[in-house]
Parts: structure tokens; sequence; C-alpha cells
């Protein structure tokens, strides 16, 4: 590990140091002394802050409105999804960077300086809470890694050297982390800090996500013992019921658009919200949410629209001729978040009066996102402002009845004090249980089409469901990825990513009024006002030719590579195991050209 501790230093905190000891003579003035330092709450609070660098960045690149995967394309996919990853050769090329861990593991060092217990519980379930988030992230990125519980120094080199932990000795970390911030954090909804309900929904994401990986990848390359999972989904469902029964969190239901509404807003809906990452213009801290939407080539693919149910509860694509039918007509009568998530025939911008046809040149499939999309104000570049949830009830709520479902402990109560919360925000029938176990979708467990790895028992179906449930209700929010993984699912990004079916050349009506305002043609462009012209073969491609879906990337589409023996992983980089001699083995299936 090369990525050493760096002094926290600064006005602010040369100035608080000054006024919290009375000769400072005695200690090096340019350098933190704990001796002369963690006394106070200011002092606790401020070093604590540093921590909150962990945070999801808001253009990183997973970020929430560009969650690349088979359900959402953009221009250039990442190299993940591609299969183009390479092994790195510094920690920086794949964000291998232990300095804020190091930060954490100093300031619970030195804490105990500070005699307010009370304060102290506070600010060290804060770092209690960053050292387990810390860890899951890197647990679900490179799987084994070393677990440190203090802060290293250049001679310590028994332990720089050390091998990577065991993923149960990691887990079991994590969650006692987790238990420790929970007691001490308070019970308030900050929303923009840490709180104990926030520790409890990084134990139910974290539990499920291991737990099911463990699960669905028994016996392969990265769990060849297969561990025990049945208890972590146990503790994820425990954790997540404490939340939603104890904390005061509901759904946001304001409004004849509550979906749409949750996410276009300025400040998070606190109600909901369990953490989000704040855009402002006090902090300069802005995103591309409208700017993405409204001027750059990203898109929902047909598969993902095709998830949505039908207004009354039924499949779409349980309809004879689904797979053709165009766009105006799919759109109708569907579960109503699809027309909160995907923009659809009569979508009116805030801030708009009007609706426009989809720009087919400027959305690779036609099917625009629009969720966190807010007023055409803010649709300059880098210019949005709206908040992104890192953790909401909605996820609690799937994450508690996928534990179940996995276990296949799972009842009509648990689905209807979860799932059907969900399902009745949006306005839509409730799941029932019986039905879903007795008629699991074929078009989920097919290969051309679904997700088919998935465990064939009596509760299939309502596993399925409760997928699909989590598929629409958290897109965009950065957790897809993740799923994929942990579902053993990435054989499904090889598949051709489609966009809306047109049956050949000719005029289109896209807004539903009844009037055409796009044209496909192959060689004379045809006449007409107030249409787009796109000529088919450059303008736009589709599968068949003349006809078929729009395909995207063009042939490119047809040649990504998943390995399943190597890309659940993230490749360890090559200096930071020439640093440890060995030590620090590498992932399965990567071959870095060294000898150990």
């Amino acid at each position: 590990m090369k990525n050493f501790h760096k002094i926290f230093a600064g006005a602010a905190l040369a100035t608080l140091m000054a006024a919290s000891c009375t000769d400072l003579d005695e200690f090096p003035q340019d350098k933190l002394s704990p001796e002369v330092f963690f006394g106070t709450a200011t002092e606790l609070e401020l070093y604590t802050n540093q921590f909150y660098s962990l945070m999801p960045s808001v253009n990183s690149d997973f970020n929430w409105y560009l969650e690349q995967g088979e359900h959402i394309v953009t221009p250039v996919m990442n190299r993940a999804i591609l299969g183009q990853r390479i092994v790195p050769t510094d920690a920086d090329d794949v964000a291998w960077n232990w300095n804020t861990l190091r930060k954490i593991n100093y300031y619970l060092q030195n804490s105990t300086r500070c005699s307010d217990k009370q304060v102290r519980d506070r600010y060290d379930g804060v770092a209690y809470f960053f050292r387990a988030y810390f860890y899951y992230n890197m647990l679900t990125k490179f799987g084994e890694v070393p677990w440190y519980d203090q802060p290293l120094a250049s001679d310590q080199e028994a332990l720089l050297k050390k091998p990577r932990d065991s993923r149960e000795t990691v887990m079991e970390h994590i969650i006692a982390d987790l238990d420790s911030a929970y007691r001490r954090l308070p019970a308030d909804h900050g929303t923009y800090t840490v709180n104990r309900w926030t520790a409890l929904a990084l134990k139910s994401r974290a539990c499920l996500f291991e737990g099911t990986f463990r699960k669905y990848h028994a016996g392969d390359p990265f769990n060849p013992t297969s561990l025990p999972w049945e208890d972590l989904l146990k503790k994820g469902a425990e954790a997540s019921k404490t939340l939603f029964e104890q904390s005061g969190y509901e759904l946001y239901k304001d409004g004849a658009e509550p979906y749409r509404d949750l996410f276009a807003t300025l400040e998070a809906r606190d109600c909901e919200y369990i953490w989000a990452r704040r855009c402002s213009e006090q902090v300069t801290i802005k995103n591309n949410a409208n700017g993405w939407a409204n001027t750059r080539a990203v898109g929902f693919t047909k598969r993902f629209v095709n998830l949505y149910l039908n207004a009354d509860g039924s499949r779409f694509t349980d309809q004879p001729g689904y797979e053709t039918m165009q766009y105006v007509d799919e759109c109708k009568n569907r579960d109503p978040r699809m027309a909160q998530t995907v923009y659809c025939p009569g979508y009116i911008q805030k801030g708009d009066n009007r609706t426009y046809p989809t720009d087919l040149a400027r959305c690779p499939t036609g099917y625009k996102y629009i969720k966190y999309v807010m007023d055409v104000k803010y649709n300059v570049w880098d210019g949005s402002l709206v908040p992104l949830p890192i953790f909401r009830l909605a996820e609690v709520y799937l994450n508690y009845a996928e534990c179940l479902a996995e276990l296949g402990t799972l009842t009509q109560n648990d689905l209807d004090i979860s799932v059907n919360k969900l399902r009745d925000r949006a306005g839509m029938p409730d799941m029932d249980l019986a039905d879903a176990n007795a008629k699991p979708d074929p078009y989920m467990l097919s290969e051309e089409t679904g997700y088919p790895n998935v465990t064939k028992s009596s509760f299939t179906g309502a596993i399925l469901e409760i997928r699909r449930e989590r598929l629409i209700e958290l897109v965009l929010e950065g957790l897809h990825y993740n799923d994929i993984l942990r579902w053993r699912e990435g054989k499904v990004y090889e598949k051709a990513f489609l966009g809306q079916y047109f049956p050949g050349e000719g005029k289109y009506d896209l807004t539903g009024d009844g009037r055409a305002n796009v044209a496909l043609y192959t060689d004379k462009r045809p006449g007409g006002l107030g249409l787009t012209f796109l000529k088919i073969g450059s303008d736009i491609t589709l599968t068949d030719g003349n006809s078929g879906y729009m395909l995207v990337h063009g042939d490119e589409a047809l040649q990504r590579i998943w390995n399943e023996k190597r890309d659940y992983l993230y490749a360890i980089p090559i200096n930071e195991r020439l640093l440890t001699g060995g030590a620090l083995t590498q992932n399965p299936g990567w071959n870095d050209g060294l000898n150990f």
C-alpha cells in the first residue's frame, strides 16, 4: 500500500488548533498533533468532515443519471461493460486509494482525547460508518482486501505487506462497524450527513449484496469454497425491518406524479431520502442530469422499457405482438412510473408549456430519461442542482423483500409492508405472492430477453418480480451494476442494446397528437413540413436493415465480451502487488505478468 496519510492542514484547522492549546511551541505548528487536538466537538466535527470525500462524486463513471448497463446506454460505454478492462499499473488507475481509511483509523486512535463521551460517541459513529462504507465499496470492487483498523506508518513493513483478508473477515468487520455506528449516531434525519439510519441502510445493502453474491457465485472462482450466505440475508432483512419500523421515514406521495417529483427537487425529500449528495450554488457542486438528458446521446433500452407492467398489473410482455409494438402504443396504459422515468408521448418538461417528439438523433434508443430532470433553466451544461440519493427508504423495502425471497421465507404480509407500499405509491395493484410464484415471468427467465440466473424454487416467480420492482424503482440510482455482479448476470452485457421498433421507412408520430413528426427513408428523402428526417443506415441503424429495432453503437453492439471467470472483480494494481512482494495476490482470471 503506497498511499500514506497526508496531514490534514489548512487555515481553518490551524486556527482551531491554536485555540485548543496554550503553548504551541511544544509541538510542530505545521502538523496536526493529537496532543493538542481532538479535544472539542468542533475539532472532532472538522476532522470527521473529510470522511465525506468517500461519497460518490457527482460526475463519476457510475453516477446516478448515467448508470450504464443493459438498460441505459451512453455514447461511450464504460470499459467494464465493454470487456476492455486491463490490469492497472498504479493505484490511481483503478481507485485503489487508502488515504481516507488511514485518516479514519487515525481519528479512532486519538478521539479518546475528547472527554465529552456524548460528543465522542457521535463522531466515532461517523468514523465507524465511513470505515464500513469504504470497505463495502472495496469488497464489491476487488473482493478480498487487507483489513486495517489502525493507521500505518512507513516503518511497519509487516502490516504494509499484509496479505488480503477473506471475504468472511472483511464482511464481519463491516457489520461490526455498522453496529458500532448505529449505537453511537443520532436518530435525526440529517439527509446530507450520516445518522444511525444511514448505518442500518448500509447494513441492509451490504448484507443483501454479500449474501446473494455468495449464493449465486457458489463454487465459482470468486467463491470456490461456497461461503455460507443465509445468515447474511437474515441480518439484511432484520436491519431493513428495524429501519422502516423505527426510523420514521415514509414514502413521498405528494402531487399527481409523486415518483417524478421525488427526484425533481432542489432539496432532498427528507421524508424518504436517508442520505443524499447535495448540489447547490453555495458549495459550487452541480451535476449534468438535465444536460445529459437533453443534449447527449443517452437512452433506455427496449429491454428495460419492456419490464414495466401494464397499469392493471398484467405483464406487458405477455401480450401478443408486444415485440413489434410502436412507441406511442407501447407507452399507453403502463405502470405510471414509466411516464415519470422515461420520455413518453405527452411529456412536458417543468418550466415549459409544450411537448416535443423524442430527438432520435440525440437518443440512440428513442427512450430518453426524465428522472432527475428539473426546470428548463437548468438545461445548461453542468447546471443542475438536483440532489442525488445514496440511500432512500424504497431501497430498504426492496432489500427486505429480496432477502426473504432468496431465503424462501417471504410471506404475503412481508410484501404488503414493503414492495406493495411502492406499488401503492405508484398507483399499481399489489403484488400477490401466490400468483407470482405460480407463474414466473418467461420474459425475465429467457436468456435472450431477461435475467435467467435465478434460484429455481417455489419462490422463483417472487424473486423475479422483486427484481422487476428493483430495476424500475431504483433505476439511475447507481445500484444496478452491483446487482448484476451479485446475481452473476454479467453475460447480459453481451446482448445487443436495442431501442424503438420501426416497421420500415415512412412517417411516424412520436408525440401521440396524430401528426407525423419523424420520417425514415432509404434513398429519396420524402417531402413534408415539421419533420425530422433520418436516413436508414446512416442517421439511424435498424436491426433488420430497413426495419427492426434501433441498434445502439452499430456493429460494436455485437462485440462486447464478458469473461465469467474474471470480470466480476477488478484487477489489483501491479505496483501494489510489487510493493508487497506478492503477499497481495491477484484476482482470478487477471494475468499481470508477475510470477508470484
